[in-house]
């Protein structure tokens, strides 16, 4: 059986000198399978790698502790539910 290769996925700086390229072409812009902007893909997963570890490095002691105790609260609450 022939093993399939995975499709590098492109750097933001790839995407955008492509869109650089596409607009002094005249070419339209390039689009990924599902017809989303690519560059803003590459940005919004760049934010949200980085999201969760700003915010609660912003936060104080207290505030995660009262972050946790109520998604900790959320979780029972779903399992309770589901008998």
């Amino acid at each position: 059986m022939q093993k399939t290769q995975k499709k590098q996925k492109k750097d933001v700086n790839e995407i955008a000198f492509a869109m650089v390229q596409a607009i002094a072409s005249g070419e339209p812009m390039p689009k990924t399978a599902d017809g989303k902007n690519p560059l803003a893909v590459a940005l919004g997963r760049l934010g949200g790698l980085k999201g969760g570890h700003a915010r609660a490095a912003s936060m104080t002691a207290k505030e995660r502790s009262d972050g946790a105790k109520k998604a900790a609260q959320a979780r029972w609450r779903q399992n309770s539910n589901e008998r």
